[in-house]
This record gives C-alpha cells, structure tokens and sequence, in this order.
C-alpha cells in the first residue's frame, strides 16, 4: 500500500525510497527521535505506515486512513516467512531496543503448524493482537476519511482498485504515466526492487530484501490445515468479528 500511494503521489517514479519516505512510526527502530524530525521535514504529502487499532491512534478528521486485510491465515503464513528468515540484527533491534512491551520475541518452531497454533491460542502471537486490531477498523468502515482494502482485490484487479484509492485520496492520476505507474506497484516489480520498498533495505534478513517479498499469494495455509483446523478458525472468525466482518476478512469485496 505504501508503493501504492506513492507512486500515485509523484506520477510513476521507479527510484522512489518507500520505506524511508514513509517510515513505520510505531516500530521502534528506529527511535522516533529520528524518525520524526525526518517526517517533519518533508515537503510533499505525508503517507506513514502504521499497524495500531484505530483506538491506539490519535485518530484525526484531516487524515485519512487505509487499512488492508487480510485472511488471518495468510497472515500468518506471511508472518511465518519474515520470522523464520530473520537475523540477529532483526532480534537485536525488536528485542534490545528501549521501550519493548511484553516478553522478548524467540526464535519460531520449525514447524509451521505449531506457529499457527500459538497464533491462535495466543491471538497474534508472537506479535500484537489479530482480532481487535480487525474490530476497530472495520467498526469505523463507514467514516469519510477511512478505507477498507483487502489484499485479494488487490490481487485480483491492481489497476481498479489502485483508481479507487486515488479517488479516496484525492490524487489526480497522471495517465500518461498509468502504465508505469501500476507496473511499479506490481508483486515482479517491487519483488525485483525490494530494497526501496522493504525496511531497513532488507537488512534484517540474511537473504536480502527479495526474501521479505515473498509470494504474495493466498491459500498456502490449504494443503497445511486440516479441515477441522479451517473450521475452527472460520467459526473463531465469525465469533471474533460478527459475520460481515469474517466473511470481508476471507475474501474481500471483489468475489461477491
């Protein structure tokens, strides 16, 4: 999302620094001593990431706010990747830096399947909370300067929904430029330039910035989960979210 709304910020740019033009302010590192004055000084339109509950924000009528779901099962088979792959720098940073809540961050199981089971015994585990994190966002769906996304409309129709996100924002799209644009917005593109886009340049993970931009596929959990398991998490869903919210967060918009 971020590549998103910055290539339609400045018309299709393929050296643009996403991640150090949008930093993730509430990661710790780095500090936001650094990161702050650095946001303060830029003179285009801000974009910043966060992974906070709308609860958590100072949330503000003059911003506006994309939030991209997910199935909480491919979340977890992403999430799984970036953990096994990362290095000691990745746990230096999360685990050493000041201010760390909660209990320092392990090495995952070998096995995938005992990681989704931690993930929902523990709800998100080893990271924040999956459930509330949907319920805040989805509770506030219908605001004028919030935007539900999910990830599988994103992948059925890039070019549609990167239009409908611009008109949210209030971006002119640079037509001429529409091509390069939504090419450099694509999974190959950001995948073979995944230094600009990745934080840190990739360095928390031995293998480079390409291994943090994994697959960018659904249903890897498929041939993985039992179909109890599929049960559990569907009816957990729907009990954690209502009905509406689970069947959004399984599918999206796009396949109704």
């Amino acid at each position: 999302m971020q590549q998103i709304v910055a290539q339609l910020i400045f018309g299709g740019d393929p050296e643009l620094a996403v991640a150090e033009m949008s930093p993730w302010l509430d990661l710790r590192v780095p500090p936001k001593k650094i990161k702050l004055p650095l946001v303060e000084a830029q003179t285009h339109r801000r974009f910043i990431k966060t992974h906070l509950p709308v609860e958590a924000l100072v949330f503000s009528p003059k911003a506006k706010y994309l939030y991209i779901g997910r199935d909480g099962r491919d979340v977890v088979w992403s999430m799984y990747n970036h953990h096994v792959n990362a290095n000691h720098v990745w746990y230096e940073a999360l685990n050493d830096t000041p201010g760390r809540v909660g209990p320092a961050i392990e090495p995952p199981p070998n096995d995938i399947r005992q990681y989704w089971r931690d993930w929902m015994d523990r709800d998100g585990h080893p990271f924040w909370p999956f459930w509330e994190n949907i319920r805040s966002w989805w509770a506030s769906r219908n605001l004028a300067n919030v935007k539900l996304v999910h990830f599988a409309d994103l992948k059925r129709d890039l070019p549609g929904q990167m239009r409908a996100i611009a008109a949210f924002l209030n971006i002119p799209i640079n037509e001429p430029r529409w091509p390069e644009i939504v090419e450099y917005c694509s999974f190959n593109w950001m995948k073979k330039n995944a230094t600009k886009s990745v934080p840190l340049g990739g360095a928390f993970w031995d293998a480079g910035a390409e291994v943090f931009i994994n697959k960018g596929i659904n249903g890897r959990w498929v041939d993985t989960l039992t179909a109890e398991e599929v049960r559990e998490y569907e009816a957990r869903a729907e009990k954690e979210l209502g009905r509406g919210c689970a069947r959004w967060l399984a599918i999206g918009n796009g396949a109704r």
